[in-house]
């Protein structure tokens, strides 16, 4: 554990006892070995919003935006984007980097390429993709033999790893991207899809995440965990006043095992999927976390109950 946090470390400690012993029991953690490795992955998931919140205010290179770099970073290019005013190019990079995920060798390399077009066009930008789908599925489908060439790696994130790179196929990238532009509506204007969903959510941050959450489905391969990643991002780099109020357990496999683990240990009567949520926005507000960490955390801990293991990409 980094000498930092062992304060912080500390406080989550005796809130968590404080839960088990007053709220809810929680006897997936009573093993010593159990709590402490929940307790880092905590840590772990608060960490990696601080560095959104970190990089929010760095200074970027342009090159984080430049697909023909080896630079190029979806993320830092959405925040580059912000500040630029390009509001809904900043959506789009972020789409994107949930789309294709950051692999853990291969980096950004495939988001990188397909963004740039493999060097051969201008990149697929949201005013060139919104403004024919069509064609870029086209272009994708004409590339398909290029993009799979075994002389570069081009792989999706782990997260994504079950994706398709076809053009044409119902839950393919090209049907992703069509679905994508389709979801943001006729106006191609990602502030005023934002807008209508607040507007219909009366201002409250948490029912406008779970209106985008909900009407997200219509974005062709975008499960649970991608509709949460992309929606938890806009509100990490300020794009979009939302924030989760749950962590949607419903559709959840790993989150779902951890709440499992945590609540029921490794015997009893399972509670229900909503059941578990309710748990979990007690528990999240007992330790003073939001339903991202809580979620986050539960899915990388139930990978390794007893012993820490960072998992990333």
């Amino acid at each position: 554990m980094r000498p930092k946090d062992r304060e912080l470390a500390g406080t989550l400690d005796a809130r968590l006892r404080s839960f088990d012993s007053e709220e809810r029991s929680l006897p997936g953690i009573r093993a010593g070995t159990n709590r402490a490795a929940f307790i880092e992955q905590l840590l772990e998931s608060i960490r990696r919003i601080k560095y959104i919140a970190l990089i929010r205010n760095q200074q970027l290179s342009v090159a984080r935006a430049d697909p023909t770099s080896d630079r190029f970073d979806p993320i830092k290019a959405a925040i580059l984007s912000m500040r630029e005013g390009q509001i809904d190019g900043a959506f789009w990079f972020v789409f994107l980097s949930v789309h294709f995920g950051k692999h853990r060798i291969d980096g950004w390399r495939l988001a990188r390429d397909i963004y740039g077009g493999l060097g051969l066009a201008e990149p697929w930008d949201w005013a060139r993709t919104s403004a024919d789908p069509r064609r870029f599925r086209r272009w994708l489908g004409e590339n398909q033999t290029r993009l799979r060439s075994k002389g570069v790696r081009r792989r999706f994130g782990n997260h994504r790893k079950y994706q398709s790179l076809d053009a044409w196929k119902p839950n393919g990238t090209g049907a992703a991207f069509e679905s994508y532009v389709d979801w943001v509506g006729g106006r191609h204007s990602h502030e005023a899809l934002v807008h209508n969903a607040s507007n219909h959510a009366q201002g409250n941050p948490k029912a406008a995440f779970e209106y985008l959450y909900r009407s997200m489905v219509a974005v062709a391969s975008f499960g649970r965990t991608a509709r949460f990643d992309y929606l938890t991002m806009l509100s990490k780099l300020g794009l979009a006043p939302i924030e989760p109020g749950s962590t949607f357990m419903e559709g959840a496999t790993g989150p779902y095992s951890g709440a499992v683990l945590l609540f029921g240990g490794n015997a009893g009567a399972t509670p229900s999927r909503l059941v578990l949520d309710d748990y979990l926005q007690r528990l999240g507000a007992h330790l003073g976390v939001g339903m991202q960490v809580m979620e986050d955390a539960l899915c990388n801990w139930q990978k390794s109950p007893s012993r820490f293991k960072a998992f990333r990409g």
